[in-house]
């Protein structure tokens, strides 16, 4: 809100600014700025709500992932088949999935690369400790 507050405010001195110069047509492209600005906040806000989750039991493993627009899907593998890979890539953000009878699942790529390699850690302790119980 500050931000926003603080781009529509010079935005619209400098539009104002220009129209006292005899220059009007800038203070409708300094609006357009703004808009285009607080446009691009609302995508980014929109994108954050998407997320995922993981859940494991000792007979299968199942992640879901929600959309922004709130529309779900869901995957299951059973755990004592599943293979977790954790791939840096150079130049990149690494890249977390699950593998299991030719299927393939890149998930968390929303996380950093060090959230990314603590989840695959847990993960990966989990998955251990779900074998050994089934």
């Amino acid at each position: 809100m500050v931000l926003m507050a603080a781009v529509c405010l010079v935005s619209f001195g400098t539009g104002l600014f220009f129209w006292m110069l005899g220059a009007w047509p800038v203070m409708g492209f300094m609006g357009l700025d703004a808009a285009l600005i607080y446009a691009a906040f609302r995508l980014n806000f929109r994108a954050l709500r998407l997320y995922e989750t993981v859940n494991l039991t000792h007979e299968e493993l199942t992640v879901t992932r929600v959309a922004p627009s709130g529309q779900s899907q869901s995957w299951s593998f059973n755990p004592y088949w599943v293979r977790l890979s954790l791939q840096p890539r150079i130049g990149r953000a690494s890249e977390l999935s699950i593998a299991s009878h030719g299927e393939r699942l890149v998930f968390a790529s929303f996380l950093t690369d060090d959230e990314r390699e603590d989840f695959a850690l847990a993960l990966s302790s989990a998955l251990s400790s779900a074998r050994s119980l089934a």
